[in-house]
């Protein structure tokens, strides 16, 4: 059975992603210097067969629909089908803000029933991965299955960060724990589940009655003992970039000699909404290892086990490394740019350290996510010229150098704002 639509859960708000998802939703972030995240479930659609696409979006979503526009990069312009934003709205009955997974699925269900489907993919926006949905499907139908849950076995430390699931010996779910403390298993929830309509539409109906408006915890764990729940485990490569330390790694494991997430696959393309830029080019005198160098960067210094995304500049004497350079950001002549993620429009000065020294203080604003030696500078924030920025540190978005007064050496942990 093919799958003919797919429902795309995209309004998060991120706050795990800190300046990166402040002006913007999870699933429009940036990702490998070419792409969003939104781009992997969309064209992992497309390379599955499947071609009628809604798109749930609540947060922040201008950039998102921006980027989306009318889907032609995904080949997804058509008359029948084709990509629909679903926003929230007022009406009659049903509509106001998203309150919740169920709650968005539920106000969109006069549409979904319209596709008149006996089983519904829904799938996170904010993922990177390759898939096939059409195994999913099949194996979803083999086990006559109520709800199927995509999983994958994760690291012993990232566990509490995810659902995790225990299952039998028939990969039949029989426990499932938002993000717990003490994590049973190692299997966790992917965000991609495929519902059986008829279940769904009763449960959702039920639990607008009850103010109950979450997928996993009102639909899926509280039903484990009266439904079927299969786990359907992947064995490729995913990333879930919802923190900024998972969201640096992913983008560091795509400079890996063999990652084992391929970009450059030509039978599972990764399509995008490109900008028109000019190639690359490299000056004399510069030097490139090991890095994603995006289209219209011109780079004259260092750039070493670093994502740079298109347009940027990198002047004279510039070393980075370690890092990621959004578009159009500029390193200016003689600053060192280490283990740091700079957004888009990023002005560093002359001869400024972003990354300097052992001291590993937590950030005092966000310890939860800056402790571990990254420095986050969020979007359109200008650097002064000679400035020392040590670990852990956060520069707000729309930063400008008057913010900084007259201090150039910033002390580990600090925070600056616009």
């Amino acid at each position: 059975m093919s799958i003919r639509f797919a429902l795309i859960l995209a309004g998060g708000k991120g706050n795990h992603l800190s300046v990166l998802s402040i002006e913007r939703a999870k699933a429009a972030v940036p990702f490998g210097g070419f792409y969003r995240l939104i781009d992997f479930p969309l064209s992992n659609c497309i390379n599955s067969g499947i071609y009628d696409v809604g798109i749930l979006t609540q947060y922040q979503p201008r950039s998102l629909i921006e980027h989306i526009g009318v889907g032609r990069p995904w080949d997804m312009d058509r008359k029948k089908g084709g990509i629909e934003l679903l926003q929230p709205y007022l009406g009659k009955t049903v509509g106001g803000w998203y309150r919740g997974t169920g709650d968005a699925v539920y106000q969109n269900l006069n549409i979904i029933k319209r596709k008149k489907l006996d089983h519904l993919l829904v799938l996170s926006g904010d993922h990177a991965y390759m898939m096939d949905y059409n195994s999913l499907m099949d194996y979803h139908l083999d086990n006559d299955a109520d709800v199927t849950l995509v999983v994958t076995r994760v690291k012993t430390e990232d566990r509490s960060r995810f659902g995790i699931l225990e299952i039998d010996g028939k990969n039949q779910v029989i426990g499932f724990e938002e993000k717990p403390s003490q994590p049973k298993t190692n299997i966790a929830f992917m965000g991609i589940y495929i519902f059986r309509l008829e279940f769904l539409n009763e449960c959702l109906q039920k639990n607008a009655q009850e103010s109950k408006y979450d997928l996993v915890n009102n639909v899926i764990i509280e039903n484990l003992n009266s439904i079927k729940i299969q786990a359907f485990f992947f064995d490729g490569c995913w990333f879930d970039t919802g923190t900024i330390k998972a969201y640096w790694e992913a983008n560091m494991h795509l400079l890996e000699p063999l990652p084992c997430f391929n970009l450059y696959d030509p039978n599972w393309v990764i399509y995008t909404n490109r900008s028109q830029n000019p190639p690359a080019k490299i000056g004399k005198g510069a030097l490139v290892q090991s890095s994603i160098i995006g289209e219209g960067t011109v780079i004259h210094g260092e750039v070493i086990h670093s994502v740079v995304f298109p347009g940027a500049v990198i002047e004279k004497n510039v070393k980075i490394y370690d890092s990621i350079i959004f578009n159009d950001s500029i390193i200016k002549a003689g600053s060192v740019v280490e283990r740091s993620i700079l957004d888009k429009n990023v002005i560093v000065g002359e001869d400024s350290i972003i990354g300097a020294g052992d001291d590993y203080t937590p950030n005092r604003l966000r310890p939860d996510i800056l402790s571990w030696g990254v420095n986050l500078v969020g979007k359109n924030s200008q650097i002064p010229l000679h400035s020392i920025i040590p670990r852990n540190c956060l520069i707000g978005i729309n930063v400008p150098t008057s913010r900084f007064g007259k201090i150039t050496e910033l002390k580990s942990g600090s925070v600056i704002m616009g």
